[in-house]
């Protein structure tokens, strides 16, 4: 039995992977012990105890980028946390503190280091954040989910996926993930019934349209202004908005929108081809099941959300257009032609599934046990 602290949360690129990590550490024993570091405002609030795990809190600590009230007071507020984290180490007998960034994983590091407690962390995004940058100083291994990620010394897993993603549904082809997207020109019939699963007609080209928790305001607009032009040229929409979107529920012939998706398996399956933000998390699902995708990075930040598409780029698994340039005309002129391109397709799927990772989540459980 080994107890272990899973420090991470705020987004679903922190909280995704360290619920895939917790499944597999379940998996390998049942007298396994999980906790999970986080705060009050992320997903973890939600996300960890509907997985059954027990959610440690600490204070949200934003890292203050100026001159401020808060940014003085930010050193007094962090040591406080790294005194509660260690506090957690104590009474829960914690064996090894593996983080996935955000504002949990820095105070949980440095408390793991004061403990003589060993380190692990999991470095999702190409361009590693502070925290991990931080940890990955005085961490036993740094693993990283794409090849050119930034971190010294790091070793490649993978990003930890959950397993519902890769198990078999009722009506699947019998592929070893039972994701059929990109095996011919033919839809199969786990795709027809993915497809009627979602109120969409069985036969026809599916697009999917991912904005992201937060909602992807450009990519959702643009999609909704061209609802008339895909439905023109024969192309049918899956429409995930975000949870935090201003567009509501809808559905027409053609053109099914939901704010949430709690099955993203079955929306991927469903699809011949995805509009995305390039999240690490998107990406890796993405290749790892073998969905041709157009990303659309983030705009705002440091850039890693672009960083995050260049394995994919580099085999042909995937398309990139700028925020500023993903519009109508593009819908019409690059958009559509692409999908209309089965043979495209199906290069670009087995393309993504040629560096696609499905067991990260036992890799980098091996990295952990190694350290302990």
């Amino acid at each position: 039995m080994t107890n272990y602290l899973l420090a991470g949360g705020g987004t679903a690129g922190h909280v995704n992977p360290l619920l895939a990590l917790a499944q597999e550490i379940k998996a390998d024993s049942a007298e396994n012990r999980i906790f999970a570091l986080g705060t009050k405002e992320g997903l973890e609030v939600k996300l960890i105890p509907a997985a059954g795990l027990e959610l440690l809190i600490i204070d949200r600590l934003p890292f203050p980028r100026k001159l401020s009230v808060d940014a003085v007071r930010f050193p007094f507020k962090f040591w406080r946390a790294v005194k509660t984290c260690q506090q957690y180490i104590r009474e829960h007998h914690i064996e090894v503190v593996v983080g996935f960034g955000g504002y949990a994983s820095a105070p949980a590091y440095l408390a793991a280091r004061r403990e003589s407690v060993p380190v692990v962390v999991h470095e999702a995004n190409a361009l590693p954040g502070w925290a991990n940058k931080l940890g990955s100083r005085f961490a036993k291994v740094s693993a990283v989910a794409f090849h050119n990620t930034a971190l010294k010394n790091a070793i490649f897993t993978g990003m930890p996926l959950r397993r519902e993603l890769f198990s078999k549904s009722a009506f699947d082809s019998g592929t070893q993930s039972g994701i059929d997207i990109g095996s011919s020109s033919k839809i199969t019939a786990s795709r027809k019934k993915a497809r009627e699963k979602f109120g969409l007609d069985p036969d026809t080209v599916t697009l999917l349209v991912v904005g992201g928790s937060l909602g992807a305001k450009k990519i959702n607009d643009t999609i909704v202004d061209s609802r008339n032009v895909l439905q023109a040229a024969g192309v049918q929409v899956l429409h995930i908005c975000g949870a935090k979107s201003e567009l509501v529920d809808f559905s027409e012939k053609g053109y099914v929108r939901l704010s949430y998706c709690d099955d993203m398996r079955l929306a991927i399956q469903a699809s011949d081809l995805a509009i995305s933000r390039a999240g690490a998390s998107t990406v890796s699902e993405f290749s790892a099941l073998g969905l041709p995708a157009v990303f659309v990075p983030y705009p705002v930040g440091n850039g890693e959300q672009q960083k995050n598409t260049l394995d994919l780029l580099a085999v042909g698994g995937a398309q990139v257009v700028l925020d500023k340039d993903f519009n109508k005309d593009y819908v019409s002129e690059t958009l559509i032609p692409l999908i209309s391109n089965s043979k495209k397709l199906i290069q670009m799927s087995n393309a993504a599934k040629s560096i696609g990772v499905t067991d990260a989540a036992k890799r980098l459980l091996t990295l952990i046990k190694g350290v302990l």
